[in-house]
């Protein structure tokens, strides 16, 4: 093989990588992304203080998700629409100073017109403003993309977070109180009892894991499949493209040599 050839085919640069990864910022893979494989909360372990904290139901578990998905969705689109002119070392200050925009409209609009909800959520509601997933989101997309991406992104992570909200929630008040939505549930109370150890803050942590661990199994099932779908190059990675970036295979360049 010749130089030129061999140069192409195994070495990209950092810039060719950056292309080839904006290229693929499809609506599709940035909405499953944020819900499955880059879920906020499951996947990436961010945002853990309101995820332990208000998951003791189901209801405050989808009120605190919904609210961070339009704080996340509005805040990421104005970053992006500001992303040129924001200065490049105040872009931290000018983020947070968004974020806390909305949610001082979102807690504004709790407090008038959902009393009840806000003496459940409390200072969680204001803390929006210092999570760490509309913080990272902001500075390694919104930052950097178009603002209906930004958007879409904002969304399916929202939605990702939401869901592992809810899904916690639901865990913990049904075993934990025998209630589903404040609905008694059957059998909860005369035939089973509650547990109030998943009410507890060693429940929340007990939940937390093992959603973590189901859903690591599942994500790990589904990247066996792909790759077996797939094919594997030579040396056992996942993909042939991704064996030769690495310029540094002996197996692949016989191959193709």
């Amino acid at each position: 093989m010749s130089e030129n050839k061999m140069k192409d085919v195994t070495y990209r640069s950092p810039d060719e990588r950056l292309a080839e990864k904006k290229s693929k910022y499809t609506p599709k893979s940035i909405f499953l992304n944020g819900v499955l494989f880059e879920n906020p909360a499951l996947r990436l372990v961010l945002g853990t203080c309101p995820l332990l904290a208000v998951t003791i139901s189901a209801k405050s578990s989808l009120f605190m998700g919904l609210a961070v998905i339009f704080v996340l969705t509005a805040s990421e689109a104005i970053i992006s629409l500001l992303r040129n002119v924001i200065p490049n070392k105040v872009r931290i200050p000018a983020f947070i100073t968004i974020i806390a925009t909305f949610v001082t409209i979102v807690q504004m609009i709790i407090s008038a017109y959902f009393p009840a909800l806000n003496e459940s959520l409390g200072i969680y509601i204001p803390l929006i403003v210092v999570n760490c997933i509309l913080l990272a989101r902001a500075e390694t997309f919104a930052s950097k993309q178009k603002v209906l991406p930004s958007i879409l992104d904002g969304l399916s992570m929202g939605t990702g977070f939401t869901l592992a909200l809810l899904l916690m929630g639901s865990i913990r008040e049904i075993l934990g109180c025998g209630t589903f939505f404040d609905m008694q549930l059957p059998l909860f109370g005369s035939v089973i009892e509650p547990m109030m150890f998943f009410m507890m803050p060693p429940g929340g942590f007990f939940v937390f894991g093992i959603c973590i661990c189901l859903v690591q199994i599942l994500m790990k099932k589904q990247e066996k499949h792909s790759s077996s779908s797939q094919g594997t190059s030579p040396c056992g990675t996942s993909s042939a493209n991704d064996c030769l970036s690495c310029a540094g295979c002996n197996l692949c360049k016989g191959k193709e040599e």
